[in-house]
């Protein structure tokens, strides 16, 4: 899959509309490569360089990681609620973020640190100041019971989603910036957004493979989990705080992506088994394959005109959830 992933990744940089030959594309890309580039003839044109380094290839790395973030978040709660419908966005994070964005975009919050815009970063803290305010909402004493938690991000969401449309309400002439968001794109992507976000990403992505063994104990139920010796309340923690970790990080950089981290895990785990061990990085690289391609049928499906991913991932899982929602319907009769 890996091996996949980096050929996809080139290819996909050869698509558009200059026509850039997959062998010349690999061969400016490899011309960046410390020792591999002194050995790469230069002789490709001007014009081809720039579009592979600095439009296309940006997009196709922060597509990777943004994909592969929400993938293993969507793998991480739907074994942390055991729920098979359960996606990155179930405890308000999207609502979250978007409610950040929209501040920002209406009342034109800019940024303190140079660099970084004030859209994602309001976006970031957004999402993990919701995903904490939703967690002491649900908690009874020490324990968070998962039913609650998903109500409490229910409601939550839904009383943030109302506030965004009454800020669009209210300013009309923002309109357009805050839709565009909401509906996630990488048009924007570059390699100073990559490196911000990759830090987040990386860091929530290694707590969660680290309790992928409690991940699979925790399958079994709570009560078995403890007899076991995990320390579930611990573990609920740990995962939702490096699951918003990730999230945040992925949808301050790309806006709302849906769906990715709802089917992704569900064809990972039909082709290795539940073993989160395998599944957590199996589902890591097919989110990164199903975000550059769906990506690249995003900008290419209606030249000149560019679709904003979400809507394309939202038209490949929305008949993938119905059917989760039939055969869930089926299980119970």
């Amino acid at each position: 899959m890996l091996v996949a992933l980096l050929i996809i990744g080139v290819f996909v940089t050869t698509i558009g509309p200059a026509s850039i030959s997959i062998k010349n594309a690999f061969r400016i890309i490899a011309s960046r490569v410390p020792r591999l580039g002194a050995k790469v003839v230069k002789d490709w044109p001007k014009s081809h360089e720039v579009i592979v380094l600095k439009v296309r290839l940006p997009r196709v790395l922060v597509g990777i990681v943004v994909g592969a973030g929400l993938s293993i978040a969507g793998v991480s709660f739907q074994g942390l609620f055991k729920n098979p419908m359960a996606d990155p966005y179930v405890i308000g994070i999207s609502a979250g973020a978007s409610f950040g964005a929209t501040l920002a975009i209406v009342l034109k919050i800019g940024s303190p640190f140079p660099g970084i815009g004030g859209v994602p970063l309001c976006a970031f803290v957004g999402a993990l100041v919701t995903s904490f305010a939703v967690y002491n909402i649900a908690r009874v004493g020490r324990k968070v019971p998962v039913d609650t938690l998903l109500l409490s991000g229910i409601a939550v969401g839904s009383l943030l989603s109302a506030l965004v449309s009454l800020l669009m309400i209210l300013n009309s002439k923002d309109l357009y910036q805050i839709l565009y968001w909401g509906m996630g794109s990488l048009a924007l992507a570059n390699y100073h957004d990559l490196l911000l976000s990759i830090p987040y990403i990386v860091l929530g992505m290694t707590i969660t493979l680290i309790y992928s063994r409690d991940l699979n104990v925790l399958m079994l139920g709570e009560e078995a989990a403890i007899s076991l010796g995990v320390n579930v309340e611990k573990l609920k923690r740990i995962l939702l705080i490096a699951g918003s970790l990730t999230v945040a990080a992925a949808v301050s950089v790309s806006g709302i992506i849906g769906f990715v981290g709802l089917i992704v895990p569900h064809i990972a785990r039909l082709i290795v088994g539940p073993d989160h061990r395998i599944l957590l990085p199996t589902a890591t690289l097919g989110g990164a394959m199903f975000l550059v391609i769906s990506d690249t049928v995003a900008r290419t499906v209606a030249p000149p005109t560019e679709i904003p991913v979400g809507v394309v991932t939202a038209i490949f899982g929305a008949p993938f959830f119905l059917y989760l929602l039939r055969k869930r319907k089926q299980q119970i009769m």
